[in-house]
C-alpha cells in the first residue's frame, strides 16, 4: 500500500513538472503575459493618479470624471473591439506559418479606425442630452460635459493605435507594447499634474487639464506605433506595407470583431448604467463607487494581462492545430489569475487603507464618512474577485479561438439583468448603496460561472478565424 502511495505521489509530481515545462504551461504564459501586465498596469496607474489629482482638486471633479470616462469607453468599445481583434488574426496567422498575411490584417484594422473615429467625436451632443435625462446635479453635469467634450478627441487616436498594438501582441512581441504604453502613461501622469494644478507655465485647468493630458499622451502613442509599424524589418517579415483594402479580410475582421466590440460596449454600458443609477443616490455614494471601482480596476489589470496572454497563446496554438496546448495555456492563465486575485482580495479586507491612502489625505468629517463607505465597498469587490478573474481569463481564451458570438450573447443577457435590476432598485424600491453592490457582486459571480462552463464544453477548440488550416494533430 505504501508503495502504491509513493508511486502516485511520484506520478503527480511528474505530471506537475510536465504541465510546468510543457507548451502552454505557466512559464510560457508568464513570458507572454508579464509585459502585458505592466502595460495594463501603466494605463491603470494613469487613471488611478488622475483620479487622485482630481480628488485633490475637488470632490465634484472626481464624481464627474468616472461617469464621463465610462461614457467615453462605452462609445469607444464597438470600434475598439473591431480594431483590437487584429490580435486573434495575427496570432492565428503566425501560428499557421502565414506571417505574410499579418500586415494586411493590421491595415484592415487601421482602415476601420479611420472610418469610425470621426463618428465618435460627433456623438458629444447626444451624450449631453443623455446625461441631462439621468438627472445628476447641475454642477456635476457641467463638469462631466467639460471633461467628455475634450476627451472624445482622444477616441480616434486610441482607435488608430489599437490594431498596431494588437499586431505586436499577437506576434508575441509584448515588450514593445509595454515600452510604448508605459512611456506614454508616464507622459500622461506628468501632464496631468502640470495641467490640473497649473505648474511649469500651464494654466490651472482642473478637470479640463486632465482631459487634455490624455489627448496629448494618446497622440504621442499613436504616432510612435505607426513609426514602429513602418520599419523595414516589419515589412520584410509581416508585409506591413500591404495598406490596401482587402474586402474579404476586412469582412472577416468585422464578422468576428463586431461581436467582440459589442460585448465590450455592452459590458461597459452595464457598469456605466450602474454608476449613473448609483449617482442618483447622491454625491457620496457616487464618489465612493468611483473610488472602489477605480481601486478594483488597478488591482485587476494583471488579470487582464493574463487574459490577453490566453488570447494570444490560444490563437497561436489553434493556428498550429494544437487545441490541447491551447487549452493548457488557458488553464495556466486561469490558475495564475485565481492565485493573484485571492491574495488581493485578502488585502482588501485586512488592510483596505493601503489602497485608499491617496484619496483621503484630508481628515475632515466628510472625508471620514466617504472613507468608511469605500472600505465597505471594497469588501464587495473582495467577494467577487475570484469569479471575475475566471470570467476574464476564460472569456479572453475563447475569443482567441473566434467564439465571439457566445460572449456577445451572454453579455447581452447579463447586462439586461444588471441594468434592469439596478434601475428598479434605485428608482422604485429606493434602496441604498449597499443593496446595489450586492446585486453587482452576484451578477459578477454568475458571469464567471457561465464562461467557465463554456470553456469546459470545448466547443471553441474547433473554431478558427483564418481562412485555411494545415493538417496536424492535437
Amino acid at each position: 500500500m505504501e508503495a502504491n502511495l509513493l508511486r502516485k505521489r511520484v506520478s503527480s509530481r511528474g505530471l506537475l513538472r510536465g504541465w510546468w515545462r510543457a507548451s502552454g504551461g505557466v512559464p510560457e504564459v508568464l513570458h507572454v503575459a508579464w509585459p502585458l501586465i505592466i502595460s495594463s498596469l501603466s494605463w491603470t496607474v494613469m487613471t488611478f493618479v488622475d483620479r487622485i489629482f482630481l480628488m485633490w482638486w475637488s470632490t465634484d471633479a472626481l464624481a464627474a470624471a468616472y461617469p464621463a470616462s465610462l461614457i467615453w469607453w462605452t462609445a469607444l468599445c464597438l470600434p475598439l473591439g473591431v480594431c483590437s481583434y487584429v490580435i486573434t488574426f495575427a496570432a492565428q496567422y503566425e501560428g499557421a506559418g502565414k506571417a505574410g498575411r499579418v500586415g494586411a490584417c493590421v491595415w484592415q484594422g487601421i482602415w476601420s479606425a479611420l472610418f469610425t473615429g470621426p463618428l465618435l467625436v460627433a456623438m458629444v451632443p447626444l451624450v449631453d442630452r443623455l446625461l441631462t435625462l439621468v438627472g445628476h446635479d447641475e454642477a456635476i453635469h457641467r463638469l462631466e460635459m467639460s471633461y467628455l467634450g475634450i476627451l472624445m478627441w482622444a477616441a480616434p487616436l486610441m482607435l488608430l493605435a489599437a490594431p498596431i498594438s494588437s499586431y505586436f501582441s499577437g506576434t508575441r512581441r509584448t515588450r514593445v507594447v509595454m515600452v510604448v504604453d508605459s512611456t506614454c502613461t508616464l507622459l500622461n501622469v506628468v501632464l496631468d499634474y502640470l495641467w490640473i494644478f497649473g505648474k511649469a507655465g500651464f494654466g490651472a485647468a482642473g478637470i479640463r487639464g486632465a482631459a487634455w493630458a490624455t489627448v496629448v499622451a494618446l497622440a504621442v502613442r499613436a504616432a510612435w506605433y505607426f513609426l514602429l509599424l513602418l520599419r523595414r524589418a516589419e515589412e520584410e517579415r509581416y508585409a506591413t506595407y500591404s495598406f490596401w483594402l482587402d474586402p474579404s479580410l476586412l469582412g472577416r475582421l468585422w464578422y468576428y470583431g463586431v461581436p467582440n466590440g459589442l460585448q465590450l460596449f455592452i459590458e461597459v454600458l452595464a457598469y456605466t448604467a450602474f454608476v449613473l443609477f448609483v449617482g442618483k443616490l447622491g454625491t457620496h455614494p457616487l464618489a465612493a463607487t468611483n473610488v472602489a471601482l477605480n481601486v478594483s480596476s488597478f488591482a485587476f489589470m494583471p488579470v487582464y494581462g493574463m487574459g490577453q496572454a490566453a488570447t494570444i497563446l490560444v490563437g497561436q496554438y489553434l493556428g498550429k492545430n494544437r487545441p490541447q496546448r491551447a487549452a493548457r495555456s488557458a488553464w495556466s492563465a486561469a490558475w495564475l489569475a485565481v492565485v493573484y486575485m485571492g491574495a488581493i482580495s485578502t488585502l482588501y479586507v485586512v488592510v483596505p487603507d493601503w489602497f485608499l491612502f491617496g484619496y483621503f489625505l484630508h481628515n475632515d468629517q466628510a472625508s471620514a464618512e466617504l472613507r468608511l463607505m469605500c472600505i465597505y465597498l471594497l469588501r464587495f469587490v473582495a467577494a467577487y474577485n475570484l469569479f471575475d478573474a475566471v470570467n476574464i481569463v476564460f472569456s479572453y481564451a475563447i475569443k482567441g479561438a473566434g467564439d465571439t458570438y457566445f460572449v456577445f450573447l451572454t453579455t447581452i443577457m447579463m447586462t439586461l439583468i444588471l441594468v434592469g435590476s439596478t434601475w428598479a432598485l434605485v428608482y422604485y424600491v429606493e434602496v441604498g448603496i449597499y443593496e446595489c453592490w450586492w446585486l453587482l457582486t452576484i451578477w459578477t459571480c454568475l458571469l464567471g460561472i457561465l464562461y467557465a462552463a463554456r470553456f469546459l464544453s470545448g466547443v471553441w477548440m474547433r473554431m478558427r478565424v483564418i481562412e485555411l488550416q494545415h493538417p496536424g494533430t492535437a
